[in-house]
């Protein structure tokens, strides 16, 4: 406000040492700013040299002084002023005051609506034009008039330059306010005329496709975005062209991102306006939800008949068993034998399907990718027979990632067996590689030397159920491989290649945040020694440094330590507190830590929930994975 001030009174100054008189008058005729000429040269009275005073009334004034010389009807010559002032139109005028001094007024509009006039005392110029006629005999009267006309239209012609200036100016600013907009825009906007060229971008291209040019203004569509994605976005472009805005998302063959477009029609000159963002993680997150219903409507489907089945294998393994122990001939307990297998394997084929069907979630947690493959190789080589080979190259980056361990390590393992068995008895190989695609996936691809997907495998093989090794499969091994990464946001694709099959699972490439990786000081409170030393070993394993506590007093005295970074505290404590009360109390004093709560509790109960409202709850057992998943995040308090 004080800079404001400073500000204001410069300017003042400035229009002071003026010689000219100045007024600017706003859109609504009220006086913006005058120099102190401007109430010398007219004599005008205090309230009419202030902002906010009217123009009418200032004209009224002039006109009772007897500026203008006798005026018969003030009101309706204040009235004509005001009129003329409202056109807004540029104009230049000399008059001779009452006092006998001539002067020039100069009055230009200005771009937002207003007035600047400027008045010059030009008494002195008139004399000499009038000695000048006097004396000067040689000049013609029409001369002289020439001269005086060329004199008032290059004041004229300056005055609307100087207008033109300003108008230039402003839209200079308003370009620049606009460029700067949209360049600061996670997105890519451009402008495009009929004749497919950018005549407009705000060199965002290369950010969201890599390897594309920032600065494409004037160039052709196809040169912009290559040949082949031009061709496939043209069809949409033409319709905006044609009038009728559109949306269309596509994935890019280079990067892996999924980009969404928007066309719009220009209704000025019929060219078209497209605004590109990239919606990759949208895309996963929908992709891993629309997942989540499935398998979810599956559950509903299947539990109620899944009981009903296990039931009755139950009451068939129990004849069985009763049946095994009287007398039988030996094609009686054959036959019995086979009933039991076909039982126990019913079975298994039940608890396949609650893993497939049944409340699932990913636990994702730091995974070092080079220990990961160095330990899966030790695990595929187990079952592969002497006359199959299987080769594990990888070039992924070397920080850690946010995965669920168990579950990839469990669907290359299918994968592997998979391909063990299509290429059955002969010699073969298997072949896993593992590399990043852009900064937004990694792939991992599985090829094997067998005779490749059948057609109808390449459309069927990731549904559930769908098998070509008759009874011998359940036809869950590629569908759970598919939920894993469905639920990833990821995906499965499954092809053939000049020596089998090959199957390519792309997850997004997500980094574990630097924070995250970083060994923490963690207040461990837990009554219980045995499950206190467990928790203690998990957390010791990931490299943080550990403090006990089994109580409510000594957890809150600890909490007061400055070098300790997160709290996780088991919901029951001894006596009458509980530990939601004490991550309360925790939380007023220390807003900064990260809190957790761990518990055997069922989510439904009321201690458990009033917890989960504000914290991350570990239910009891829980692995290494979920407890560094929980001491990863940020929790608000």
């Amino acid at each position: 406000m004080a800079r404001s001030d400073a500000t204001a009174q410069m300017t003042r100054a400035g229009l002071n040492l003026i010689q000219q008189a100045l007024s600017i008058f706003d859109s609504n005729l009220r006086l913006a700013v005058c120099n102190r000429p401007y109430q010398t040269m007219f004599g005008l009275p205090q309230h009419l040299v202030t902002p906010g005073a009217p123009f009418d009334e200032t004209i009224r004034y002039l006109a009772t002084t007897g500026e203008y010389g006798a005026v018969e009807d003030i009101d309706a010559f204040v009235q004509v002023r005001v009129d003329q002032a409202r056109d807004f139109v540029p104009h230049y005028m000399e008059r001779t005051r009452s006092n006998g001094r001539t002067i020039s007024v100069e009055g230009s509009p200005l771009p937002g609506g207003g007035w600047v006039t400027v008045y010059t005392d030009i008494t002195s110029i008139k004399n000499q034009e009038g000695l000048l006629r006097a004396r000067s005999e040689e000049l013609s009267d029409q001369l002289l008039t020439h001269a005086e006309e060329l004199a008032r239209t290059n004041r004229q012609l300056e005055a609307t330059i100087a207008q033109l200036e300003e108008a230039k100016r402003g839209l200079a600013e308003a370009e620049a306010r606009t460029r700067l907009t949209t360049e600061m825009m996670p997105a890519h906007i451009a402008h495009i005329s009929r004749d497919e060229v950018y005549l407009y971008t705000n060199r965002r291209l290369s950010t969201l496709l890599p390897g594309r040019r920032a600065d494409i203004t004037g160039l052709h569509f196809d040169d912009a975005l290559g040949p082949a994605l031009a061709r496939r976005l043209r069809p949409f472009l033409h319709k905006a062209l044609d009038g009728s805005a559109c949306v269309y998302e596509f994935t890019d063959a280079d990067s892996g991102r999924r980009i969404r477009t928007a066309f719009t029609p220009d209704t000025t000159d019929g060219g078209a306006y497209l605004l590109s963002t990239d919606v990759t993680e949208e895309t996963q997150t929908r992709e891993a939800l629309a997942q989540t219903h499935k398998r979810e409507l599956a559950a509903q489907l299947t539990s109620g008949l899944a009981h009903d089945f296990s039931n009755l294998l139950t009451i068939i393994l129990g004849l069985q068993s009763r049946l095994e122990k009287t007398p039988l001939s030996d094609a009686a307990r054959e036959m019995t034998a086979a009933t039991t297998a076909a039982a126990r394997r019913g079975g298994t084929l039940l608890d396949r399907i609650a893993h497939i069907s049944g409340p699932r979630e990913l636990a994702p947690a730091p995974v070092e990718m080079r220990r990961f493959f160095e330990n899966f190789a030790a695990l595929a080589r187990a079952p592969l027979p002497d006359h199959i080979d299987i080769s594990i190259t990888q070039s992924l980056p070397d920080e850690l990632l946010m995965l669920d361990e168990g579950s990839l390590q469990d669907s290359l393992l299918n994968l592997v067996l998979n391909a063990r068995d299509a290429i059955g008895a002969e010699r073969g190989t298997i072949t896993l590689r593992a590399h990043k695609v852009r900064d937004t996936w990694f792939e991992i691809v599985v090829e094997d030397s067998g005779p490749g997907f059948s057609r109808e495998a390449l459309a069927g093989a990731l549904d559930p159920f769908f098998t070509t090794k008759g009874q011998a499969g359940s036809g869950l091994g590629l569908s759970m491989v598919f939920d894993m990464a469905k639920l990833s946001g990821g995906n499965v694709t499954l092809a053939n290649h000049q020596g089998g099959a090959r199957v390519t699972l792309r997850l997004p490439l997500r980094p574990v945040p630097a924070d995250a990786a970083q060994p923490k000081l963690v207040l461990l409170v837990e009554d219980m020694p045995a499950l206190r030393v467990s928790v203690r070993e998990m957390l010791t394993d990931q490299g943080h440094q550990v403090i006990e506590a089994d109580n409510f007093t000594e957890a809150l005295t600890l909490s007061d330590l400055p070098a300790i970074d997160a709290v996780l505290s088991d919901i029951k404590l001894p006596g009458h507190t509980t530990g939601v009360d004490l991550l309360e109390r925790i939380a007023d004093q220390r807003p900064d830590l990260r809190l957790a709560l761990m518990t055997s509790l069922p989510e439904t109960h009321p201690l458990r929930a009033r917890g989960a409202a504000r914290w991350p709850v570990l239910s009891k057992p829980f692995n290494a994975g979920q407890l560094h998943a929980v001491l990863s995040q940020e929790v608000a308090p």
